[in-house]
């Protein structure tokens, strides 16, 4: 028999590693919340965790001691100013420019062309950032401007990716990508990916660009593979951003 004062032996490492059931739970009532509603019900909040109304309500308390959730007169939840505090935190840690330049470097690389990221809100498009070609156009697309997203292959890939409707969007959505030859400058052609963030909110667009003389449809389909993995690349590295947080770089 141990003597008093003896070493407790550590826990084995399976052990050590196991997640706490409880920490758990509370975390799965915050992830609930989709970003698409301000308030849950309690009912909705067991609906969406698969836990019982009880074992809800008393997680929910804790949590709201804390500052993470907040209820209504009418018993709803919504998420509280300790949950926007950390997201806020995590937001900050992102230099979108960091995160989003070296693939737009590397694609325009890979390409020859001018390659581009666009952000939209509403029916408009803006390019946040861009990167010059060898053998682009200059200047074609300037940052900061304002353009309709109805209007070149930067902007139809975000309506097909936001569910706009048509035969030409279906087969961007099944494609992947979008090409356009001189539909918003007559001079230009491009083949566009969408981008998406956090729980697949569509961000925004990468492209590339270049004349049109020389930027054949054939040209441009054989450049939308690169397209599709920079913007494959940039979703992942964007994965923790939501689009709030991107327009906090830019706003029309």
């Amino acid at each position: 028999m141990a003597g008093r004062g003896a070493a407790v032996p550590p826990a084995p490492a399976a052990q050590a590693s196991e997640p706490v059931q409880s920490v758990g739970r509370a975390l799965a009532v915050l992830k609930a919340f989709s970003g698409g509603e301000a308030f849950l019900s309690l009912a909705e909040l067991g609906r969406r965790t698969g836990m019982h109304k009880p074992t809800v309500l008393r997680l929910a308390r804790t949590l709201a001691v804390e500052g993470f959730l907040v209820q209504r007169d009418d018993g709803a939840w919504r998420l509280g100013p300790s949950a926007g505090a950390i997201g806020a935190c995590y937001q900050a840690q992102f230099d979108v420019g960091v995160l989003i330049e070296p693939q737009l470097q590397a694609l325009s690389a890979a390409t020859g062309e001018s390659a581009s990221f666009h952000v939209y809100e509403g029916n408009i498009r803006s390019c946040l950032l861009r990167c010059e070609g060898p053998r682009g156009i200059r200047h074609h697309v300037r940052p900061g401007e304002l353009l309709p997203l109805d209007r070149g292959s930067a902007g139809r890939v975000i309506l097909a990716a936001l569910g706009e409707p048509g035969e030409g969007y279906d087969r961007i959505r099944r494609e992947g990508y979008g090409i356009t030859r001189g539909e918003r400058s007559p001079g230009a052609a491009s083949v566009s990916a969408a981008v998406f963030g956090a729980q697949r909110s569509v961000l925004g667009s990468v492209s590339i660009s270049g004349p049109i003389g020389r930027l054949t449809d054939a040209l441009l389909m054989a450049s939308a593979p690169a397209v599709v993995r920079a913007a494959a690349q940039i979703s992942w590295a964007l994965g923790g951003v939501s689009v709030a947080a991107l327009r906090t770089t830019w706003h029309p």
